[in-house]
């Protein structure tokens, strides 16, 4: 009888809370170190049903799979607490992150014997029937492996041919337009509002296209991520300047995004205040 693996989760944000839901709930045990995490954390690891360890060498000790869902800026060194405190399982790195940064997370954890499945998460947190698509890439018997995690659940795993680093390069792909067109639309409403056609434009948006320039009140929502968003959009930036292409546009939106910064996860910004901060005021 296979004992089914037990999975460490690195760090239980909104995706990763509900991405750790997804494994409890089909009965593998999930645990989450609870080291220098906010009240918050705890309690969005308690309803999804994660169990709580005060050390990441326990969580390591216990865990074959470690899955890392943390914000772009702490992807490396997230890796690298993994491989210090002496892990030797599977690493799911299912950051928002660069291939080239990623590729340089594997070789590093190689080097200290641990496998990296290069993952991308897109779409929004699984909910129900409301489905997650988890695409991964790396070596076969390690896909074979995260798989197996997610059957049953709401989030669908998608296996890509290619190595480490395919992945990644699909979420940065992906982003370059869904999180600058969100960018594109704030500033297009911000300049609507400076001139007091906003009602005007978003009419137009909505009788020509369906975009988020044509649903203003979900840009409070991208203002409340923001601070995920701007380090994303700097990783898409790189992976448009390795491939030769312009990655000024990138650069732009990651600026936009830097000037919601005061917003964080704040769910009761307003569309008037959000688009006023655009201004830099």
């Amino acid at each position: 009888m296979n004992v089914p693996p037990t999975v460490g989760l690195l760090h239980p944000g909104r995706m990763g809370a509900a991405v750790g839901r997804e494994l409890t709930a089909v009965g593998l045990r999930v645990l989450w170190c609870s080291a220098g995490r906010s009240e918050e954390s705890a309690r969005r690891a308690e309803r999804a049903g994660l169990e709580a360890v005060s050390e990441l060498g326990v969580l390591l000790e216990q865990a074959s799979v470690v899955i890392s869902l943390c914000p772009p800026a702490a992807a490396e060194e997230m890796a690298a607490s993994v491989w210090e405190a002496g892990f030797a399982g599977l690493f799911v790195d299912a950051n928002a992150i660069s291939p080239e940064r990623v590729q340089r997370i594997a070789t590093d954890l190689a080097g200290e014997g641990i496998r990296t499945v290069d993952g991308c998460v897109i779409g929004p947190p699984p909910r129900g029937a409301e489905g997650t698509h988890l695409y991964l890439s790396g070596a076969r018997e390690d896909l074979d492996a995260v798989t197996e995690l997610f059957s049953g659940t709401a989030v669908l795993p998608i296996r890509m041919e290619g190595p480490v680093g395919d992945a990644s390069a699909l979420k940065m792909a992906y982003g370059s337009y869904q999180k600058a067109a969100c960018a594109l639309a704030a500033v297009a409403q911000a300049l609507g509002r400076a001139h007091g056609v906003e009602a005007h434009l978003t009419e137009e948006a909505r009788r020509l296209a369906k975009s988020p320039l044509a649903s203003p009140e979900y840009l409070t929502g991208v203002a409340a991520k923001a601070w995920r968003w701007a380090p994303e959009m700097r990783e898409v930036s790189e992976t448009l300047s390795a491939a030769g292409l312009p990655e000024e546009m990138a650069e732009a939106a990651a600026l936009v995004f830097d000037l919601w910064e005061s917003a964080k996860d704040d769910s009761d910004l307003g569309l008037p205040e959000a688009l006023e901060r655009l201004t830099g005021e």
